[in-house]
């Protein structure tokens, strides 16, 4: 599944050359990948770039797969399920790359498998190095492609937490922007560690309420000023990249209040604000809002652990399409009752 990026209406399904593992990488049969954002953006020629000296570039980055064969002391096995991490440190590298937390780094030379340089992972064979990839449960064969976006929430939660252990950090309440795939998983890492969990989103019908009912979460449609002023969220998880939803959960959180942003809101869009009273709520509620993306190895290990305590049917609601390969144009166009749309790659 190949792009040209930067060219709108460039996906196409083509034969490349077979993978050949290099000494330190194993073989892998896709099996399936999970459709985002990113991809969509990619595909539309709004992002992306292509490995150097070529002009397309393997989509797919939410991999599953299972080995084929591997190195002899690597640790893994054929037949193990697996997802390859997507990012790789900068080559210099930077202070944050050089210790592991390439997700951090500070010079923007990073590369990622199927968005910046190098190929992704949506073919019916691909290789990884062994230390970029993760072992999956074997029970989540049919929902495995969902251990990337579940690392993007892992890396979130660690942010909170580190923010909020600045000082007494109990949080009892949480709010959820946002029942895509990443707010979903949000309320499920929420959950799995007991808190009291809510769910904001604007659909009122669809499978996103009972989805998020099944959690035993409390799903919510109406605007965000209400919402928040109601629940007083010791922390809110933002998975919508709506303006508005943005500044209105900054505003609504109680005292010491903490918003980790994930959703990436569209440039151009402009939105009057009192900056003032931002800024003043901010301050004299010690809140505190950081913004959080991607993930390094430790997230992936933190999501593969939530994945394997989570309720395998729970998860399975979560994949509303899988298309095959042949016809992955489809899971590119969003269909009203869309979470999260799975390409498969095994025939």
């Amino acid at each position: 599944m190949t792009v040209k990026p930067s060219a709108s209406d460039s996906l196409r399904i083509e034969d490349v050359p077979d993978p050949v593992p290099a000494a330190h990488e194993m073989l892998v049969n896709g099996l399936a990948i999970g459709v985002c954002g990113t991809d969509r953006e990619i595909a539309g020629g709004e992002y992306g770039y292509a490995p150097p000296g070529r002009d397309r570039l393997v989509l797919g980055h939410e991999s599953l797969g299972r080995v084929q064969s591997a190195p002899a002391d690597s640790g893994f096995n054929a037949g193990d399920l697996v997802v390859g991490v997507v990012r790789r440190p900068d080559p210099v590298p930077c202070g944050a790359c050089a210790r592991g937390e390439f997700d951090m780094c500070r010079n923007g030379r990073y590369t990622e498998r199927g968005i910046k340089e190098i190929d992704g992972y949506g073919s019916e064979q691909w290789c990884v190095e062994i230390d970029y990839a993760v072992r999956v449960d074997p029970a989540l064969e049919d929902v495995g492609m969902l251990m990337e976006p579940t690392t993007i929430v892992a890396k979130a939660w660690e942010q909170v937490r580190r923010v909020g252990e600045r000082a007494y950090f109990e949080p009892q309440r949480v709010l959820v922007t946002g029942a895509g795939p990443i707010g979903l998983l949000a309320a499920l890492l929420s959950v799995q560690q007991g808190f009291e969990t809510h769910v904001l989103d604007r659909v009122t019908d669809g499978p996103k309420p009972g989805i998020v009912e099944a959690l035993g979460a409390t799903y919510h449609h109406d605007d965000i000023d209400a919402v928040a002023e109601k629940l007083q969220p010791d922390v809110v998880l933002e998975a919508t990249g709506a303006g508005p939803v943005v500044f209105g959960a900054i505003a609504g959180t109680g005292s010491y209040g903490i918003v980790c942003l994930t959703g990436v809101s569209p440039a151009g869009r402009h939105l009057r604000i009192d900056a003032g009273a931002v800024n003043r709520e901010l301050v004299l509620e010690n809140d505190a809002v950081v913004g959080s993306v991607n993930a390094n190895l430790r997230h992936y290990r933190q999501a593969a652990d939530a994945l394997a305590r989570a309720d395998r049917d729970w998860l399975a609601r979560l994949i509303t399409r899988r298309v095959p390969l042949q016809h992955a144009e489809q899971a590119f166009a969003a269909q009203r009752d869309d979470v999260k749309v799975v390409v498969t790659l095994d025939a």
